[in-house]
């Protein structure tokens, strides 16, 4: 088989290339449809653009709205971020909640044991912690 070495390089570096390129082309399309600050014709031309002639649409768009892309996808990660902390919070809210109850109960009673408060003190309270 006569296939030199310079040849393999070459060919895995084109590869590499093309897949890199559709990497590029789906990141630009992505950050296209996720913006919400160009109209549905802005995108539909970007689109015919991109389709159309995509090397060169794809370099006008990072050209044209290269830095928006970084600032837009910084925004998203904060956001989801403040959406998962907010999440975690309100789940530890629910699951601590029910325990607090438990704690509060355990106090009246260790209160109605100790003698510091009558039994119909500890009902009130009981009742008023269960509701």
């Amino acid at each position: 088989m006569d296939y030199p070495l310079l040849d393999i390089f070459f060919t895995t570096m084109w590869i590499f290339l093309w897949i890199m390129w559709f990497f590029l082309l789906f990141r630009v399309f992505g950050d296209l449809f996720r913006d919400d600050t160009v109209s549905g014709w802005g995108k539909a031309g970007w689109s015919v653009f991109l389709i159309l002639l995509p090397f060169l649409g794809v370099f006008v768009y990072l050209i044209a709205r290269g830095k928006g892309m970084g600032r837009r996808e910084v925004r998203r990660t904060a956001e989801a971020e403040q959406e998962f902390r907010a999440y975690v919070r309100q789940t530890a809210a629910e699951t601590t909640a029910p325990s607090s109850h438990v704690d509060d109960l355990a106090r009246l009673a260790e209160l109605k044991n100790k003698g510091d408060i009558t039994e119909e003190e500890y009902q009130r309270a009981k009742a008023k912690v269960l509701t």
